[in-house]
């Protein structure tokens, strides 16, 4: 095995292990906190922070990550993951509303490190293999991620029944501390370091491409969380009348399956680009596509047809088509950036990744109260549509020598 493949495994096993704490802990906060009393805009409340500080995270630390090296901002978001964690097992009474959007935010700024560190160092390691093995590497990192985030959500409401709020905490934070310590040891400390320090200033992007790209990211995640992070979750167990393990295992299939469509979109692709990764065209086929089915999915609800049936089928090509969606937005990053401002550029664009979980999390909860699940898929729709409308100012990918990407210049 050569040191390229040994290290982008390392940075898969610790993205693998990070997500499934990720995904635990935020099924043990909506169900836990939903369980005590707390109103969707309330359980929503708890994410701001975490939302809000990704957006900055994401400014930060690719900065960061140019000056310090991808391993240690990967490996620092680890360590803070641990901390935060650590902050939820304290005495019930002291989990009020500001202390626990105060972990959160912890949690949030973690995430986003581990993300940005995790998805830079692909378009290093996989230098000068081309657009095809860029494609396949970063949509098997994204995809695997997704599938174990799914996986996460069912061990965060399974602990939840088998050991506890603390207990399920307790568990999560030891495991990933062990993993912290393993990966830290395996990658090379000088992953994704610039070899100058460049200023804060140049963490914004003067490439349209990446402007726009960044702005569609904003709706397109915007589009799922503004039904699935509060709306979803509750309306299955409060109106559905689901458990909390039939929740979390639901929703861990969904996430599951939506990680194994976006691992495989190189191959779904493949024939419509010819052995090229995609470009502009495929990322605006895709969302508009896409904006069928939040609104079917509304409007077979608003028919009265039966609730459980629709969105099971709705939530399957809903998943299907944004993994696509994503996938080729994961890939069009880095195709579109230089290899020495990658870090800065993938960290500019999960700002925006960020800022539309953030607001997406915000309407879930206010959107779910107000209108009701029919509602937030109204939103949904909307926010596709201005996602699928701002791609269409996103270029073709530009290929060099041998196949090899090249960001344009537009």
């Amino acid at each position: 095995m050569d040191a390229a493949t040994r290290n982008y495994l390392t940075v898969t096993a610790g993205y693998w292990a990070f997500t499934i704490t990720d995904g635990a802990i935020r099924m043990l906060v909506v169900l836990y906190f939903h369980s005590l009393g707390y109103s969707p805009f309330e359980v929503a409340m708890l994410f701001l922070f975490y939302e809000f500080f990704g957006v900055v995270t994401n400014l930060v630390g690719g900065w960061l990550a140019a000056r310090l090296g991808l391993n240690v901002t990967m490996h620092l978001g680890m360590g803070m993951q641990v901390l935060a964690l650590a902050m939820l097992t304290v005495p019930a009474a002291w989990l009020t509303v500001p202390y626990v959007m105060t972990a959160q935010a912890l949690s949030g700024i973690a995430k986003d490190l581990n993300k940005m560190s995790a998805k830079a160092s692909v378009k290093t390691i996989a230098q000068g293999g081309g657009a095809t093995k860029l494609f396949k590497w970063v949509a098997l990192l994204t995809g695997s991620k997704n599938a174990l985030k799914g996986a996460g959500f069912f061990v965060g409401g399974a602990l939840l029944e088998l050991v506890g709020f603390r207990g399920a905490l307790l568990v999560l934070s030891g495991l990933l501390a062990l993993v912290l310590a393993v990966t830290w040891v395996l990658l090379p400390s000088e992953l994704g370091k610039m070899k100058s320090k460049p200023k804060f200033a140049q963490v914004f992007s003067n490439k349209p491409a990446i402007n726009w790209l960044s702005a569609a990211r904003f709706f397109l995640f915007g589009s799922r969380d503004v039904w699935f992070v509060v709306g979803l979750p509750v309306f299955l167990y409060a109106v559905l009348g689901w458990s909390s393990t039939e929740v979390g295992s639901f929703l861990a299939l969904w996430v599951i399956g939506y990680g194994f469509v976006q691992a495989a979109a190189p191959r779904l692709l493949r024939r419509s680009h010819h052995g090229r990764g995609p470009g502009g065209g495929s990322a605006r086929l895709w969302a508009f596509l896409l904006a069928l089915f939040p609104a079917g999915i509304a409007l077979g609800l608003g028919q009265g047809w039966d609730p459980g049936a629709v969105l099971v089928a709705g939530l399957i090509l809903f998943g299907a088509v944004f993994a696509i969606n994503s996938a080729v937005h994961s890939y069009l990053i880095l195709a579109y950036s230089d290899y020495d401002k990658v870090s800065m550029n993938v960290g500019f664009y999960y700002m925006a990744n960020a800022g539309g979980r953030l607001v997406g999390t915000l309407l879930s909860g206010w959107a779910y109260q107000t209108q009701g699940l029919e509602g937030c898929l109204w939103w949904s729709m909307g926010f596709v549509l201005a996602a699928a409308l701002l791609s269409l100012k996103l270029p073709e990918v530009e290929t060099g020598p041998g196949g090899r990407e090249a960001a344009p210049g537009v």
